[in-house]
């Protein structure tokens, strides 16, 4: 079955079957071949029928276009050449290093690999074809379907996990014949059940495992979205393998790494966070409820340094000259929508030798806040959890590093090096214990779309955080938006992923109260900074809610089918695919002033001792809106409710287009109070106006977007004044909106010159440019776009050609 949908329009499709079996595990054996822009390899998933496990409770009355195996016809394949079954041969005394095989050692050069590079040259033969069998084709066989799409599946077979030595242990019924179904899959369930505390075991038998050779080929079919498998004969889930193993490559258009240059000029590929997750990486189970735990080997070329979304601080093992291999693992089942991987030429920033004075101070807990050291039961599936470790809760910074192109070690020095240790700190003061045990920070390359992303262990960040006199403060700001993400988005997932808010809602209102903490604010500053921002938020909600149509407006679109899915776990992402939703901000901030409204109307300290028990009561879970609203409510006696219900939240927030009329006089009454000026005390001091603070400067530029018209001498007064082409970029990309509103030329340049460095930033920029219908502005726009088209992420690439053509 092949469905095409329309990108421009249509939602994502998750097609795997996750409501009959489940992947618990993934181990991937990679290479990073730069010269082809290709990551090849094998990915075996150890995966649990669904006898096993708990089935969803919704189901959706709407079909989806995945429902039994009668969809998919599998023809009788024409003979053709195919992979040689043997793996490599295994042998228990292979090398291990972090509990898994550290490498393939010298290349292999058999037909293995040979048919591997050539099948589909020699034959013509894509991904959608199958493997050799004459066989009887019927479709009463069990079909396991995964989310896959711009891969080449070169072969899947079932893994012989009974050869693995001393794999006797796992089997409880010795009677069993050697080499049977029954007895393979009875040692992978007792395998993906071994208790939490034996977790280096598990990881060492995963690994050993998925070394273990082949045992039979199965049938596989691919179309736009999924891979599907069969075994011939396994009509069921639990007839079918629970190990199978899958020989693929990426294609160099794959839609979920993207190939480019680092600020270096070195190659370098990376998992930008595109809209169709990992599926374009590796074969898997994208929806939210498959929560799995993975490892991953990936060899390149020596002068590389490979990162991932990983427990372990890797380090290179070499295998043979001019090669290393990289080992990462984790233990706390994720999406594997959450897996992470970059690879190119990084430094890794050290600090420079310091005394112990200018090491961060440690800072006693407020007493107020004492109440996130929980002790108890997590609800949660078991796995070595942070939360029930008594030193892992103390722990205020986890060990971190940072890795950048060379070019920018210095920057990364001054700044993210001293801003880590504070904001982690901060965000431990807040919400208590950090879910994850250590974290990496990436200066990625300038195409990257936004000014961060969040993974387990590792985040992203822009080099647009890095720059301008004021810099401290838009990369602080990030910082603290990207960490509150390892609580909500990350330990704390949304069941249905159009419930964005739960992730992006709460990072940005966590944003401002870690950064505060960070800064050591007064309660009153505190305050005050946190106004500000939100005055300047609001202009921005006001700005998308007038160009957005009112369907992209609603938090929570599905209304009551949100979580719902069909009989098989197959389900669709609303507005999924459009390009426009990577650049709204919607979910952000409108979710941001449903939690500031709340937090308002509790008060700040009943809020934040209740957010510390929510994020102890569901870290390690999936939620949905009202898993929130509820526990939130009933924490609160109901006289001091003040008529707020779920109910009345899903309509008046979640489920309706713009903004409550009750923030909107409220945010009124916030813009008033700034605008007042304020009496001078006799003796004091006028202000100096030009020292004003990046959001205080921001505002103030956005007030001027509203003038009708400014002289070019206003605009060199202005530009003098505020040094503004040496501020950060939040203030640079308000200075450029003023340049193109008022066609102020002789800084043209500097707009120029924003669009290619500031990419992240300047998308809407080429749309103000268009918009004006001036010729020289929209030929600059061209001219930007034309120089920065091939370093532009494919999806904002394709929305800036809408724009400009």
């Amino acid at each position: 079955m092949d469905i095409t949908l329309d990108p421009s329009r249509d939602d994502l499709p998750l097609l795997a079957n996750t409501s009959h079996m489940l992947v618990r595990h993934y181990a991937l054996d990679l290479d990073v071949d730069f010269e082809s822009q290709v990551i090849e390899g094998t990915i075996v998933l150890f995966l649990e029928d669904g006898n096993r496990f708990k089935k969803p409770s919704h189901s959706s009355t709407e079909t989806c276009p995945l429902e039994s195996n009668e969809a998919f016809n599998f023809r009788m394949p024409e003979p053709c050449p195919v992979p040689v079954t043997n793996a490599r041969t295994f042998s228990s005394k292979m090398a291990y290093n972090d509990f898994t095989i550290c490498g393939k050692g010298e290349k292999d050069t058999s037909d293995k690999d040979g048919n591997h590079d050539n099948w589909e040259q020699a034959s013509g033969i894509s991904s959608s074809k199958y493997c050799c069998d004459t066989g009887d084709h019927g479709s009463e066989d069990f079909l396991l379907v995964l989310d896959c799409c711009d891969l080449s599946v070169l072969k899947v077979e079932e893994v012989d996990v009974a050869a693995v030595p001393g794999i006797e242990k796992f089997t409880r019924s010795p009677r069993l014949t050697v080499g049977s179904e029954v007895l393979r899959n009875e040692i992978i369930q007792e395998l993906v059940t071994m208790p939490a505390d034996r977790w280096r075991e598990q990881l060492d038998y995963y690994a050993r495992c998925s070394q273990a050779p082949g045992c039979g080929e199965l049938f596989f079919d691919t179309d736009t979205w999924s891979l599907q498998i069969r075994k011939k004969g396994a009509q069921t889930a639990t007839d079918f393998p629970h190990a199978v193993r899958i020989w693929y490559k990426t294609k160099p258009e794959g839609r979920s790494v993207t190939w480019t240059s680092d600020q270096s000029g070195r190659p370098c590929v990376y998992t930008i966070g595109s809209p169709i997750n990992n599926r374009a990486l590796f074969p898997c189970q994208e929806p939210p409820v498959a929560m799995s735990t993975w490892q991953a080997t990936v060899r390149a070329a020596a002068s590389f340094v490979v990162l991932m979304s990983g427990e372990n601080s890797a380090k290179p093992t070499q295998i043979r000259e001019g090669c290393s291999s990289w080992h990462y693992y984790v233990t706390m089942p994720m999406p594997a929508s959450t897996f992470t991987v970059a690879v190119g030429c990084w430094t890794e920033v050290m600090p420079e030798p310091c005394s112990s004075d200018d090491r961060p101070s440690e800072r006693p807990v407020p007493s107020s806040q004492a109440d996130f050291r929980c002790v108890g039961v997590c609800g949660h599936m078991e796995y070595p959890c942070r939360f029930q470790n008594a030193t892992a809760t103390t722990q205020e910074v986890i060990p971190h590093r940072v890795f950048a192109p060379v070019c920018l070690k210095d920057a990364c020095q001054e700044t993210l090096l001293r801003l880590i240790p504070s904001c982690l700190s901060a965000a431990h003061s807040v919400l208590g214990t950090h879910p994850f045990s250590r974290l990496d920070v990436l200066v990625v390359p300038a195409n990257f779309p936004s000014l961060g992303m969040a993974s387990p262990h590792i985040i992203f960040l822009s080099q647009s955080t890095l720059t301008g006199s004021s810099h401290l403060h838009l990369c602080g700001t990030r910082l603290c938006h990207e960490i509150a993400h390892a609580w909500f988005g990350l330990a704390i997932g949304a069941r249905d992923w159009t419930e964005e808010w739960l992730s992006e809602g709460f990072a940005t209102h966590l944003e401002d109260v870690f950064w505060a903490e960070a800064q050591q604010l007064s309660p009153d500053e505190a305050q005050e900074q946190q106004e500000l921002r939100a005055c300047l938020r609001w202009h921005r909600l006001q700005d998308e809610l007038r160009n957005s149509s009112e369907e992209m407006q609603v938090l929570r679109p599905s209304k009551e089918k949100t979580g719902h899915v069909s009989e098989s776990g197959a389900s669709v992402i609303k507005h999924g695919l459009n390009p426009e939703k990577i650049f709204m901000q919607v979910h952000y901030l409108k979710g941001y002033f449903l939690l500031r409204f709340l937090a308002k109307r509790l008060g700040d300290e009943t809020y934040f001792s209740f957010l510390r028990k929510f994020v102890y009561t569901f870290h390690g879970q999936l939620i949905l809106s009202q898993d929130f609203l509820q526990m939130l409510l009933e924490s609160i006696p109901e006289e001091k409710r003040l008529g707020l219900s779920v109910e009345s939240i899903f309509q008046d927030w979640l489920e309706s287009s713009g903004i409550p009329q009750q923030t909107c006089g409220a945010v009124s009454k916030w813009i008033q109070v700034n605008r007042r000026p304020r009496k001078r005390k006799r003796g004091e001091r006028a202000v100096v106006f030009e020292k004003l603070l990046p959001d205080q400067l921001v505002l103030l530029l956005e007030r001027l977007l509203e003038q009708q018209t400014l002289s070019p001498r206003t605009l060199r007064s202005l530009h003098r004044t505020y040094r503004l082409q040496e501020q950060d970029a939040e203030v640079r990309h308000r200075w450029c909106e003023l340049i193109v509103r008022h066609k102020f030329t002789a800084a043209y340049g500097q707009v120029e010159r924003f669009l290619q460095e500031d990419q992240a930033m300047g998308i809407y920029l080429y749309g103000e440019l268009m918009v004006s219908e001036d010729a020289r502005q929209q030929q600059l726009a061209r001219r930007c776009f034309e120089l920065a088209r091939g370093r532009m992420d494919k999806s904002s690439a394709e929305v800036v050609a809408e724009m400009l053509f």
